[in-house]
This record gives structure tokens, C-alpha cells and sequence, in this order.
């Protein structure tokens, strides 16, 4: 899988939906009494089946089962797993990490994952990685989940990519730029 920081950002996607600073950012004005929101940044791995929907519902289950082993198995999701540093948000057909102890550590596991993928010919995937605002909510099931802008963009940046493809958010290659094992 190729790692590329994505600079054109799929522009038409982007254009329609500017990052606008939430109000519990501002300084300047007071946060609401009683508000629970939590403010953090995530390290966030976005990954997609390609072609999912496609597939017949025993060859859904079987990707998903496949995956699952794959990235379970990760060097980076097992530390942060056992340092109580991860989220994990199921989509169907993927889902998206939220590592909460390193911005390297989303691209090391999306590395890791490609590695195993080549011995999973019938496994297509792509990959975003975006670091950013996150927060943890209660969904419709009153069960944790997780939102914000790290999550929304992790997973623009992904649909940018093509079957094969680690892309990077402008904003992580910046990031990693600073440590020189990442310099290219």
C-alpha cells in the first residue's frame, strides 16, 4: 500500500463542508454550565472494505472476520488496547480507530495492516489517517461511541483513496514531518 499525504483534499468534498471552531473552543466565551463535553484529540485510523456492498452476505462476514483478526492482531492496537488508549468504531464495513497515545501510532497499525493484507488477496482496502477533535457521546443505544471533526475528516481523507491506499491528512504529514524517520 502506497502512504500518501493527501494534499488535494478531494476538493469538492471539502469545499462543501468547511471546519468551523466549536463554540466549547472559543476562550473568550464561557463554557455552559452543566456541558459534559470533553475536549481531546485523536489519532484516528479510518479503514473501508472496498466493494463491501457488493459482496454476498457469507463473503461480508467472512472480510469482516478477516479483518478483525488482522487488525486485532497489530502490534499498535494491542499496546494502546492494554494501555486503555483506543476506541474502536464499528461502520459495517470497516471502522475507524481512535488511538489516544501517539499520532504515529494510526499510521504504524495502517502500515502493519497492509503488511498482513498482502498474504488477503480477496481483502481490498484504503486507509485515511487524520488527527483531530474528538469527544465521547452516548449513541441511540445509550451505549459509548465516539464523534467530532477528527472522525469526519479521518474518513473524507480515506474516501479520497483507492483500493490499496494509506492516505494522510496534510495536517498528520505535517505532524510526522517533524520526527526524521519520517522525512522522505
Amino acid at each position: 500500500m502506497a502512504i500518501r499525504a493527501s494534499k488535494r483534499w478531494c476538493k469538492k468534498s471539502l469545499r462543501r463542508n468547511r471546519i468551523v471552531k466549536p463554540q466549547f473552543l472559543d476562550k473568550t466565551k464561557p463554557m455552559p454550565s452543566g456541558s459534559d463535553v470533553k475536549f481531546e484529540i485523536g489519532h484516528v485510523l479510518f479503514i473501508d472494505i472496498i466493494g463491501y456492498s457488493k459482496l454476498l452476505i457469507n463473503e461480508q462476514s467472512e472480510q469482516i472476520q478477516t479483518l478483525k483478526q488482522i487488525v486485532r492482531g497489530t502490534e499498535q492496537f494491542r499496546l494502546a488496547e492494554a494501555e486503555g488508549k483506543l476506541l474502536r468504531l464499528p461502520t459495517g464495513d470497516g471502522g475507524a480507530l481512535v488511538f489516544r497515545n501517539s499520532p504515529e501510532a494510526p499510521v504504524l497499525c495502517a502500515m502493519e495492516i497492509s503488511k498482513a493484507l498482502k498474504s488477503h488477496p480477496e481483502l481490498h482496502m484504503r486507509m485515511g489517517v487524520h488527527s483531530g477533535p474528538v469527544n465521547e457521546i452516548s449513541d441511540l443505544n445509550e451505549q459509548a461511541n465516539i464523534a467530532g471533526a477528527g472522525i469526519n475528516i479521518a474518513q473524507r481523507v480515506m474516501d479520497c483513496g483507492d483500493a490499496g491506499h494509506i492516505l494522510l491528512s496534510r495536517h498528520v504529514a505535517e505532524d510526522l514531518e517533524q520526527y526524521p524517520r519520517w522525512r522522505a
